[in-house]
């Protein structure tokens, strides 16, 4: 079905990625240029410790890609094989983690509204449940609290009591799945904080494959939530997608204007904001003063939730993911020939991945001070 030349092609961005994945471990599990201290992590015992990352990370990865491959070969709709997109940035002393995911793009026409909802909840599924078996590994195996010490050995000094300021500090944000599963399996005195998972490989691995679930199943245009959206309620899909959309990028601006700023700051800050919202509104279709009016509603009522609480703030993490659904990939379904209501079995799937993407989501998944 497929030429060599695309195994080749698919093969080697694969391989790309699992490279770029592990020496991204490696900066975040056994560097520690997080916190400032430049140790390099391009040594072979760095890399070959941090396959142990980099490994069940793209495998999950890997199984929720073939997923999406296998579904569509299975009801006979063209799509080409797994993309993956390698990305790091140690050579500029920017942290990564290795990749910005992988895609299948589908070259049939999807004519039927059960086909788009088996294609779109099949590859979460598959990688939620492999991503459920590496952090079930991972909370049962974890090494003895002094493990911590061999990552920063400052910490077993009695002296220690923090780094100076100006240092950056990370922690991973939890979210209900995490969280549950280490109540549940970790020894409580060998689990660790929160900003020191980056340096359990993989938990780490796990962690992250969370955090992509979650992503793909936000129930928001043609993402996989935005599948199983169409398929359990096709009639209410734009409604759906847009609302969503709304409420993501209200929560992520939070924060982004606020009446404790200077007055020549707000009046360059508040001009770019609004034209950023309306810029993520531009694909729908809505008329221009209605795209403006929500892109002014958002940006005032922001600025008034920060004049009564100024000590909330959003994610704004999260605007750039905003800018990416709402711009370039739109917030519409693609059209069916049929609107054929699913079976019972296909609507339990499909409340099961909305529960999914629930335990899975951290409303502030990297948190950097």
């Amino acid at each position: 079905m497929y030429k060599p030349k695309e195994y080749l092609i698919h093969g080697l961005l694969f391989l790309l990625t699992l490279i770029t994945a592990t020496l991204a471990g490696g900066e975040w599990i056994y560097s520690r240029f997080v916190i400032g201290e430049g140790e390099s992590a391009l040594t072979w015992e760095y890399f070959t410790k941090s396959l142990a990352f980099s490994i069940p990370f793209i495998g999950i990865l890997l199984v929720h890609e073939l997923g999406h491959l296998f579904t569509s070969l299975y009801h006979k709709v063209k799509c080409s094989l797994p993309y993956f997109i390698p990305a790091w940035f140690g050579f500029i002393g920017g942290p990564s983690i290795g990749t910005f995911g992988a895609i299948i793009r589908m070259k049939g026409f999807v004519n039927s509204r059960k086909k788009f909802f088996d294609i779109g909840v099949a590859g979460p599924l598959a990688g939620f449940v492999v991503a459920v078996g590496v952090l079930w590994y991972g909370f049962v195996t974890l090494p003895p609290a002094e493990y911590i010490y061999s990552i920063h050995p400052e910490y077993a000094d009695p002296n220690f009591a923090g780094y100076e300021e100006g240092t950056i500090d990370f922690e991973l944000g939890k979210n209900l799945l995490f969280w549950g599963m280490g109540e549940l399996l970790a020894e409580p005195d060998r689990m660790p904080a929160m900003s020191e998972v980056i340096h359990y490989p993989v938990l780490f691995a796990g962690y992250l494959a969370l955090f992509f679930t979650a992503l793909n199943l936000l129930p928001i245009g043609q993402l996989d939530g935005g599948h199983v959206v169409f398929g359990l309620f096709p009639k209410y899909h734009r409604q759906i997608s847009i609302g969503v959309f709304s409420l993501f990028l209200a929560y992520a601006g939070v924060g982004v204007i606020q009446p404790g700023m200077a007055l020549d700051e707000l009046m360059i800050r508040i001009p770019l904001y609004v034209g950023f919202l309306y810029i993520c509104y531009s694909r729908t279709d809505f008329t221009t003063q209605t795209k403006l009016t929500l892109a002014l509603s958002l940006a005032a009522g922001q600025y008034v939730l920060a004049f009564f609480r100024p000590d909330w703030d959003g994610y704004q993490g999260w605007l750039f993911f905003a800018f990416l659904l709402g711009r370039v990939m739109g917030l519409k379904h693609p059209e069916v020939s049929g609107l054929r209501e699913l079976d019972w079995k296909r609507k339990c799937v499909g409340w099961l991945a909305i529960l999914i993407f629930a335990i899975c989501f951290s409303p502030k998944p990297f948190i950097f001070s």
